[in-house]
């Protein structure tokens, strides 16, 4: 399973890429694994709000539809139009072109509170 170093993780199988108070947000490996073949994503439109632990979309796949839990709050400044239309490039690279959004922070204390990657290796392995 691959886990970067680089990333935060949340309980939920999202990752957060974190640049200043700008974050990315996709699913990891474990989860589009897990999910199977991805044929439809559901994100929200530039200019949401989205609070942490609150769903901000779904993923559907061949066995089943899940939501997709905003890691963080904040506004939606940019959604990966590429993946809604390609939603199988989120089963071929979750943590290249299979991001899904980008979030500018409005709290940027609720970053501490994601999982580190060694956290998140151990969260898999319970």
């Amino acid at each position: 399973m691959d886990i970067p170093k680089d990333l935060k993780y949340t309980k939920e199988h999202e990752w957060v890429r974190v640049e200043g108070d700008v974050v990315t947000i996709g699913i990891t490996d474990f989860a589009q694994d897990q999910l199977s073949d991805i044929v439809y994503l559901e994100l929200p439109d530039v200019g949401t709000k989205v609070e942490q632990t609150k769903s901000l979309g779904t993923i559907e796949a061949v066995k089943a539809v899940s939501d997709i839990f905003a890691p963080v709050s904040g506004e939606v400044i940019e959604v990966n139009e590429d993946a809604k239309s390609l939603p199988e490039v989120v089963n071929k690279e979750p943590y290249g072109s299979g991001w899904m959004v980008k979030i500018k922070l409005s709290n940027l204390e609720e970053v501490k509170g994601l999982l580190s990657p060694d956290e998140y290796e151990k969260l898999l392995g319970d």
